[in-house]
């Protein structure tokens, strides 16, 4: 069988992949790896050496450190390895800015065809009194909009796109329909955000094979208030809520998605 593996590296990533808390320096960057394919443990290796072994899925990884360079991702079905079996999914050539915080994710199309990205986290920092929420829709699941107080603030976002958005503190309502419909498939429901942390929802799995989950990735430290300035609170988020934001984001001021790398299963 023949693998097709397609990179796309967009421009001013470096630039866009502000330091990280985690990084110690502007020569490596703190790397992530979610499993978000349903029902196939895997082992991934980085450079032909095996980095995570016996992965499943709905699992994210702590940040770990890699010194800036191209690195070749390459991940089997468990017990498989470089010297018996092709890849199920690659990304050869993967440049790793320095500074930087990414998180690298194997996922289904919105067709369910297995693929790998990768995303800068956005650590920039926020605002006395606000928190930042970045959704992602890497789920194999239709187009929906997002609705705030029964208006659309997000049309037809679809797989695999990405929302960014720093807003107070506090809490977050919202729906979801079926996009362009009034069909209401989740919500209205609340979810509560911490001050100076970037809470990163994925939305993984299949719509249509009942494998629909979430995996919540948080980076803290983005914003230490000043002395007299309310912190505000935010606390674990109702999982009905989080999928909803999961699905589309909440608009507004909403930065566009930057994904640094697409690779698609072998035929």
């Amino acid at each position: 069988m023949r693998k097709t593996t397609t990179a796309v590296l967009m421009g001013g990533v470096a630039a866009a992949a502000l330091a990280a808390p985690a990084a110690a320096d502007e020569h490596e960057s703190a790397v992530s790896v979610l499993h978000g394919v349903p029902g196939l443990t895997v082992d991934v290796y980085v450079n032909g050496q095996e980095a995570i072994p016996d992965f499943e899925p709905g699992t994210l990884t702590d940040p770990m450190m890699l010194a800036a360079g191209s690195y070749d991702i390459e991940i089997y079905a468990d017990g498989d390895d470089p010297s018996t079996a092709e890849p199920a999914l690659s990304a050869m050539g993967l440049e790793v800015p320095g500074g930087a915080n990414l998180t690298l994710a194997a996922h289904l199309g919105e067709d369910g065809t297995p693929m790998l990205g990768a995303f800068v986290n956005d650590v920039s920092p926020t605002q006395a009194g606000e928190a930042r929420l970045t959704v992602r829709h890497v789920a194999a699941a239709p187009g929906v909009d997002v609705r705030a107080g029964g208006s659309p603030v997000i049309q037809g976002l679809t797989n695999p796109d990405e929302q960014v958005l720093d807003l107070p503190a506090g809490t977050v309502s919202a729906d979801v329909v079926l996009a362009g419909t009034e069909d209401v498939v989740l919500g209205p429901a609340d979810v509560d955000l911490a001050e100076g942390t970037n809470t990163i929802v994925y939305a993984w799995g299949s719509a249509e094979e009942g494998t629909l989950d979430l995996a919540i990735q948080t980076i803290e430290g983005l914003h230490t208030p000043p002395e007299g300035v309310p912190s505000g609170e935010g606390g674990p988020a109702d999982s009905s809520a989080l999928l909803v934001l999961a699905l589309a984001g909440i608009a507004g001021a909403a930065v566009a998605g930057r994904q640094i790398v697409r690779a698609t299963a072998r035929d």
